[in-house]
């Protein structure tokens, strides 16, 4: 196997604030999905998908290097009753249903882990507590795959926890029946030093509804591909993201919606604050409206808080249209600096500056966190980003 070059890539220069903001149409440069590893090369940091991950820092999952070992993840699933719980073998045929891999890790975490998890809540189930998923890091290296099904007309809410540390490749499915409603936390709330790859698809029925809230704060590394495609007409996904990016870490979320379907629906919204030399935020969001999804109805939009010097961000919204039959479409990303005027304004009426900076940041994430809908989840949040704050005038 060819190994690899460790060609730096995104790096901050200190002292300043780079930032890269730009609206291309998708050009379908990368390779096709496929099951097989084999058919993705190995990166080498030139390539469209891969020029802004720092390579060197992903432990050998790019490259074939990375075997499984070390104590690795341990999962732990609660589940309210009905729902059913499963650990089943690869021949499963829900396995992959809801998307193929997209890039090597992908691939590579698809061939190697040995069992998954599926969570199936049985059709017309409405659930009215959560279905918590913990993942938890206990070092080593670590391939998995899980599976979230829910039936038709069924009802759910689910939170995936990650913690601890780990070098973990994994895929996450998420298949929703017609009618289905289905509502996905994933939070990464890694140790510093955790590697973090996965590919979360999501197949959404006639007529279902998906909201994926994505929260990412830990980690040296995390790199997710949130990927939504419909089954039927009807359809409605609601990808909106949140992350607070520290001195040196690097975390990036590329973002694919396919509307492949007639009279669908998406909107996307990420938003996140930096802090600290060698900060690194990439969001890549990709908008595909094939020639035969009529009526699709689309936005997508990135937000970037920029708190101190030393930190990078990449934003790039792609929006690629195939057909001229659409009810709307549009993108938007911004970057920018802490508001010294909000500061300001706050200070001159006796809110100390620690305060005011809380509340303006706190003012910037506030509808996203109440897209959340777990209130232990959203207390949480609100508790790690006043965290981070006080770290950085500590």
């Amino acid at each position: 196997m060819a190994e690899a070059q460790n060609i730096p890539v995104g790096s901050t220069t200190a002292g300043s604030i780079a930032v890269a903001a730009e609206s291309t149409v998708a050009t379908r440069m990368s390779a096709p999905p496929s099951y097989d590893v084999a058919d993705f090369p190995v990166p080498h940091g030139r390539e469209e998908e891969w020029r802004f991950t720092p390579l060197e820092r992903l432990r050998g999952l790019h490259d074939g290097t990375a075997v499984a070992g070390g104590a690795g993840v341990k999962v732990d699933v609660q589940a309210p009753e009905g729902v059913i719980v499963e650990t089943v073998g690869r021949d499963d045929a829900r396995i992959g249903k809801a998307g193929t891999p997209a890039d090597r890790v992908a691939a590579q975490a698809y061939s190697a882990f040995e069992k998954a998890g599926v969570v199936t809540v049985p059709k017309e189930t409405v659930l009215t507590e959560p279905i918590r998923i913990a993942v938890h890091g206990e070092g080593g290296v670590a391939y998995g795959h899980q599976v979230i099904e829910l039936g038709a007309f069924a009802e759910a809410v689910v939170v995936i926890d990650h913690s601890g540390d780990a070098v973990l490749a994994a895929n996450v499915d998420y298949l929703l029946g017609d009618g289905a409603k289905l509502t996905v936390v994933s939070v990464q709330d890694w140790d510093d030093k955790a590697v973090h790859v996965g590919q979360h698809n999501a197949l959404v029925g006639r007529d279902a509804s998906f909201k994926s809230v994505v929260v990412t704060f830990g980690g040296d590394v995390v790199r997710l591909h949130p990927r939504v495609s419909y089954a039927g007409p009807g359809g409605e996904a609601e990808l909106y993201g949140l992350y607070f990016t520290d001195a040196g870490q690097h975390q990036e979320h590329r973002l694919l919606v396919d509307h492949n379907t007639p009279h669908c629906k998406s909107n996307v919204a990420y938003k996140g604050a930096l802090q600290g030399d060698n900060a690194h935020a990439v969001w890549i969001g990709d908008v595909l409206i094939e020639a035969r999804a009529e009526g699709t109805d689309t936005y997508e939009m990135n937000r970037n808080l920029v708190l101190t010097d030393g930190a990078r961000v990449d934003s790039v919204p792609n929006l690629e249209i195939e057909t001229g039959e659409i009810v709307g479409a549009g993108h938007a990303s911004a970057t920018g600096r802490f508001d010294d005027e909000q500061l300001f304004y706050l200070m001159a009426r006796g809110i100390p500056e620690h305060e005011a900076r809380r509340l303006v940041v706190r003012g910037f994430f506030a509808e996203l966190v109440q897209q959340i809908g777990v209130e232990d989840i959203e207390e949480r949040l609100i508790a790690k980003i006043e965290e981070e704050l006080e770290a950085s005038v500590a």
